[in-house]
């Protein structure tokens, strides 16, 4: 009886999914972008056109003309780069209460081979809700045990997963914890030193593993083909980044000190004590990915604002930061993420650019990805305001060329509930 309750839930689901998908169509073609005000890294905004051809901004400059674009006034308006969020769920889950819309953790401890571009779910009803608010390319990342797989950074918009491929994939590792899960975690401060011990005796022997298995595989020596170690390969040799998620300081000490040991280049992700161990992040030039920052803070010692002044801090000790959300519903907050780091100590320039060009910079995507330059893909909006500001209106969104229609389920039943029909009671 419960199995087919839960059958039918699920059927109703993927009606109402179906029908709170957008009516319109996304457009494909040439793209003249008039008398905005075009957004640089280095000068701001600066007055200018901008075309779009074949996917790509093929000129950005003044007085711009093509007899084949269709010409978008922006007059008043201002042009920005698309926003990336560098760690979310969006693509991988619908629903948080329903474990069968949530693709995002599989079974075993060490699975870095499952690859979360795999299981996007391009149709997903929170890709349109998250978008409308500049939002043109996530990182989905899965979660789990210690290595729970490869994150995927896609682009939100396709009809496949491959179609979404932004270009970016990274294999996560889960660091071992030295401190209590959660708040209702009952373990004694002996039973959870045991138990980081453990742990990290697991990964280093996993490492030696991968490592050993490295070795024989580069030499081209016959080596029966696990695909847990041989996902790793590139990250043993060096090739590729280890996306290594770590809170507490004493576990980025710990990780910094394990990633210098086993020679691993890293990208830390989360790091809500990063302003803690600022001369050691900044002395090992790792990349940090933090958020959420509308977060509490990580210890019930912390000043109320620990959380919103952690990015500011980090940038400032010259230590590469990107934002995110941690998010799969609210990805649409990631501009007010990164407002609240500046109104607590960041540069509004280094907050805009670590949703943009930094974070491009650092999953090595920045050729095509985090500014307006001729040839980049033309990933951006077009604001009547500040992005950061919840006043601020998205007039159009543009990813990788197309023109995406600015509806989603939320604007279908504001429509709907506005004006409802006459004489029902």
């Amino acid at each position: 009886m419960h199995n087919i309750t839960l059958y039918i839930s699920c059927f109703l689901f993927t009606l109402t999914t179906l029908s709170a998908q957008q009516i319109q169509r996304a457009q494909n073609g040439i793209f003249l972008l008039k008398n905005g005000e075009v957004y640089s890294h280095e000068n701001g905004l600066v007055k200018s056109d901008l075309l779009i051809e074949d996917g790509l901004i093929s000129q950005v400059k003044p007085s711009l003309s093509n007899p084949d674009a269709e010409v978008i006034d922006c007059n008043g308006l201002q042009i920005y780069p698309g926003m990336i969020d560098s760690g979310t769920k969006l693509g991988l889950a619908e629903i948080s209460a329903v474990s069968l819309t949530q693709d995002h953790d599989e079974i075993g401890e060490y699975t870095p081979h499952m690859q979360a571009l795999t299981a996007i779910n391009p149709s997903s009803v929170n890709i349109p809700v998250n978008r409308v608010n500049g939002i043109t390319t996530v990182l989905a990342v899965p979660s789990g045990n210690l290595f729970p797989g490869t994150a995927a950074l896609i682009d939100l918009h396709g009809y496949t997963p491959k179609q979404m491929d932004a270009g970016f994939a990274g294999v996560v590792l889960n660091f071992p914890r030295s401190g209590k899960k959660h708040r209702w975690d009952k373990r004694t401060d002996e039973e959870i030193k045991t138990d980081n011990k453990k742990a990290l005796k697991k990964l280093n022997k996993y490492w030696s593993s991968a490592k050993s298995y490295a070795a024989i595989a580069n030499k081209k020596k016959d080596v029966k083909y696990n695909p847990q170690l041989s996902a790793v390969m590139p990250i043993v040799n060096g090739e590729a980044p280890l996306m290594i998620e770590v809170n507490k300081k004493e576990d980025i000490l710990a990780a910094i000190k394990w990633t210098t040991e086993n020679k691993v280049k890293a990208i830390f992700t989360g790091v809500a004590e990063g302003y803690r161990v600022l001369d050691s992040l900044a002395l090992h030039n790792i990349p940090v990915i933090t958020g959420p920052i509308l977060d509490n803070p990580s210890r019930s010692s912390d000043k109320y604002d620990a959380a919103y002044a952690n990015a500011g801090m980090m940038h400032k000790a010259g230590i590469k930061v990107a934002i995110r959300t941690n998010e799969t519903e609210n990805v649409r907050n990631l501009p007010y993420n990164a407002g609240f780091a500046v109104a607590y100590g960041m540069e509004w320039k280094a907050a805009f650019r670590s949703v943009t060009l930094t974070a491009a910079e650092i999953f090595g995507v920045a050729d095509n990805y985090g500014s307006l330059e001729t040839g980049k893909r033309a990933n951006l909006f077009i604001s009547d305001g500040d992005p950061f500001e919840t006043n601020t209106t998205i007039k159009h969104l543009f990813i990788k060329g197309w023109n995406i229609p600015l509806e989603s389920r939320h604007t279908l039943l504001y429509d709907e509930f506005l004006e409802r029909s006459p004489g029902l009671k």
